[in-house]
């Protein structure tokens, strides 16, 4: 029997070829583009593929089709936590309502709840503060507002947080009375992702958004950070205000109108505040007053000299020096509205 030539034989109006010719022909495969995030393709993502291949028959060329192949995409669970403080958060002997500022960022590829803990008795500290609350910074300022933000309750209002989003949390405690100068305690916060943590590469199936699994990341889908509260035997609140006087003799702030900033510095706690100083840059659209700088009321230099005070060019600053609990110092000065 004569064998037909290989086109012939493909020309039977079945469009379909043998795996093995298939390695043969043109194979187009393309893939859907996703955007990239830190965990990679969002969970729940499809990733369709279709081959083609072209091959020519007596009647033209003929394209055929694979069958599609879908595949979902898992959620990885993958979280960090990590302190914005600045530096240790100052305290005192008995103070309420500390406030300690953390960032819980979702590294994983979906839109994941987790739950908080603080805990505040990790050892290798000088003492153990309170816990009040677990506050969520509703208003994303970064700053904490009571009644505005949100108390955090375990299982109710856990925070959900889409993938390389971030969520403010923080842990507002109080120190026992007891505590001297120099103390330091150790807070810190856990964030662990509700579908579930584990060793990394632990599944947990149909658990993930979109409805694939959802799989354990490199960071156990739990994180930790700590911070420190600093005990100062004496803390400064500093409260500043103005007076504005127009060439008229009234208050308005027009120009010609010469203003005088007061700025009161009250020591509260035990102990002394030492080498207090006090600054203040000269507001943009005014104009520094030459010799207007005081201390407790009496007359200081702009230069920098023996004094307290100096004008800098851009700012005044006075070094009040020492000053025990209980005291204030009173720093003013005056600028133009030219």
């Amino acid at each position: 029997m004569t064998r037909k030539p290989l086109s012939r034989r493909l020309d039977t109006g079945r469009h379909s070829i043998a795996p093995a010719l298939l390695t043969s022909c043109i194979i187009a495969a393309t893939l859907s583009a996703n955007p990239a995030y830190a965990a990679g393709t969002l969970a729940g993502t499809d990733i369709q593929n279709i081959a083609s291949a072209t091959f020519d028959t007596a009647g033209g060329p003929v394209t055929i089709q694979s069958n599609t192949v879908v595949i979902k995409v898992d959620e990885l669970l993958d979280v960090t936590v990590a302190s914005t403080d600045p530096g240790d958060v100052t305290t005192s002997p008995g103070a309420t309502g500390n406030v300690q500022t953390f960032r819980i960022t979702n590294t994983g590829n979906g839109d994941e709840a987790f739950g908080l803990t603080a805990n505040v008795a990790n050892g290798g500290d000088d003492f153990d503060p309170t816990l009040q609350q677990i506050v969520i910074d509703t208003n994303n300022n970064g700053v904490y507002d009571a009644g505005v933000d949100t108390v955090y309750t375990s299982g109710v209002n856990d925070p959900v947080i889409a993938p390389d989003q971030s969520v403010t949390v923080f842990v507002i405690t109080a120190t026992p009375a007891g505590v001297v100068d120099t103390n330091r305690a150790n807070v810190s916060l856990n964030a662990v992702a509700r579908t579930g943590t584990g060793t990394p590469g632990t599944s947990f199936a149909g658990a993930g958004q979109g409805g694939g699994d959802a799989v354990v990341g490199s960071t156990t889908a739990q994180g930790t950070a700590s911070g420190f509260l600093a005990v100062r035997a004496t803390s400064v609140a500093l409260l500043k205000s103005a007076t504005i006087l127009d060439p008229f003799g009234g208050n308005r702030p027009v120009p010609g109108a010469v203003i005088t900033y007061s700025l009161v510095a009250t020591v509260s706690g035990t102990g002394t505040m030492n080498n207090l100083v006090i600054t203040d840059p000269i507001p943009a659209g005014s104009q520094y007053q030459a010799a207007s700088i005081t201390l407790e009321a009496a007359a200081l230099t702009d230069a920098a000299d023996a004094d307290a005070g100096r004008f800098t060019g851009t700012s005044i600053s006075v070094a009040a020096g020492n000053v025990p609990a209980g005291q204030t110092r009173t720093v003013t000065f005056k600028v133009l509205i030219p």
